[in-house]
């Protein structure tokens, strides 16, 4: 098995209907689907987008092989021979649009955009939305978990409770995105080039005779990487003390001990009674690392309560995003081809979150030249006029009564070509440019939209004319 090509990485469903155009006719008409999420994740006040490396990835290298071709003529479905000669010939020819990697993005935005022949677009639907969705989720709870930290460091821990070596290779990639430093994870850090960092195992201390004899052998196979996890007995009576003269034998070999890791336990009172035993014995210079399924509502509490501690070390509630493990992201059609130009089209639901917004549509960021704080995001179609120094009216598209009168502005496109008639067009930016550029994103917007409790609703607003092409279709539908 093949286990390296991508291209059945995708719902059964999809080559069904793939199946269904050929066989109609219809496989070359063009159309044009959004990739976005309904509701934000954690009762955070943003997203961060993430995942596009490995879209682009995964596109220029889709690719029906013989094995695959095999496979789906084993099918019940029966699909004919012809179709799976079509197949061997397949490869993409539209046009992808996405917003840049570390965007902080919102509700019912269009985060990517397809427009190709529906018997491409249709294929790539679930591998998209399975990239998107895990990696925005996990930097989302990533810069969830920096807001709270602060200027403290941060390690990504999480590659052992990951739910499959993909999840914790691309999991350390959206969180290096969103603001931590390290990971524990070293094809993460060989494919990416994002810092590595480790200590050692409860299970080198236990075998030593003692937790004193643990530390010094371990500190002479590594005299200038010491991090020593001091939890394994007795943190306060033990670990740190042992850790103590083990820094001694380092300063008289002319190094310094980095730091002492607490895993378990009263992090709170044991990182000050730490902190304290380090300061009285003249070693104030190493650091604490704390783990112990931290998260940051965890890391929040304890900074409240006095805490200690420089670093922290977060893995399962992060790689698995615990609290909310889907961003619920989701791929709908927008508008279809017809006698030679596009249609806009629209889902309708019982559930009103989920009714769709119809057209081929653009994005734009309304920064404010004054403050240089985002105003809001504005939607429109992508024949209208982008919006210049005219005063501009952005209201809510579901209770349109309230909005808001915005003047003296730069409006930034956020949507950019990545695929041009199948072609990669986009320069992808370098893994730091990425995190620069996220952090960049964050000075953009108003604390009050940032904050971890109750932010304050950021402002997604639609064109006039994108409002009332939605409301149109909609009475038509009910009709």
């Amino acid at each position: 098995m093949n286990g390296n090509n991508m291209t059945l990485h995708t719902d059964k469903y999809q080559i069904n209907m793939m199946y269904a155009h050929w066989i109609q006719g219809t496989k070359n008409d063009k159309a044009v689907f959004e990739v976005f999420f309904r509701k934000l994740p954690f009762g955070n006040g943003y997203a961060v987008f993430a995942g596009l490396e490995r879209v682009v990835d995964y596109i220029r290298n889709l690719k029906f092989g013989e094995e695959e071709i095999a496979y789906l003529r084993s099918q019940e479905e029966g699909y004919k021979e012809e179709f799976l000669q079509e197949l061997r010939e397949f490869s993409f020819t539209g046009q992808l649009d996405a917003v840049p990697e570390g965007t902080l993005v919102f509700p019912s935005e269009p985060i990517v955009r397809v427009e190709a022949r529906v018997f491409e677009a249709q294929l790539i639907e679930t591998a998209l939305l399975n990239f998107v969705n895990y990696q925005t989720l996990i930097a989302t709870k990533a810069s969830r978990i920096k807001q709270v930290a602060g200027n403290d460091g941060l390690l990504e821990f999480g590659t052992r409770r990951a739910q499959e070596a993909d999840a914790s290779i691309w999991g350390a990639r959206a969180a290096f995105i969103a603001g931590f430093h390290a990971t524990s994870n070293l094809m993460a850090g060989m494919l990416f080039g994002i810092p590595t960092k480790g200590t050692h195992a409860h299970a080198w201390v236990q075998g030593h005779d003692t937790e004193e004899e643990a530390f010094l052998k371990y500190a002479e196979a590594l005299p200038d990487q010491v991090t020593l996890l001091v939890d394994t007995y007795d943190t306060l009576r033990s670990g740190v003390p042992a850790a103590i003269r083990t820094a001694q034998y380092l300063e008289r070999q002319g190094k310094r001990m980095n730091a002492i890791r607490l895993d378990s336990g009263d992090l709170a009172y044991l990182s000050r009674t730490a902190r304290q035993m380090l300061d009285d014995a003249g070693f104030p210079y190493v650091k604490i690392v704390a783990s112990n399924d931290l998260d940051e509502n965890i890391i929040f509490n304890l900074k409240g309560q006095g805490a200690k501690i420089d670093t922290w070390g977060v893995g399962t509630q992060l790689i698995t995003a615990g609290d909310q493990p889907s961003l619920g992201g989701v791929y709908k059609l927008v508008a279809r081809e017809k006698d030679g130009q596009y249609v806009p089209v629209i889902k309708i639901s019982g559930n009103p979150e989920k009714v769709t917004t119809p057209g081929f549509k653009a994005m734009y960021r309304i920064v404010s030249r004054s403050t240089g704080r985002a105003e809001g995001d504005y939607i429109a179609l992508e024949h209208e006029k982008p919006p210049t120094d005219e005063p501009l009216k952005l209201f809510d598209p579901v209770h349109p009564y309230i909005y808001k009168n915005v003047a003296d502005y730069d409006a930034v496109p956020l949507l950019r070509r990545i695929f041009q008639a199948g072609e990669l067009v986009y320069e992808m930016p370098s893994l730091k440019t990425i995190r620069e550029y996220h952090a960049q994103q964050l000075d953009l917007f108003w604390p009050e939209y940032l904050r971890k409790l109750n932010p304050e609703p950021y402002r997604v607003s639609l064109s006039a004319e994108t409002w009332q092409l939605k409301m149109d279709l909609i009475a038509k539908m009910r009709q």
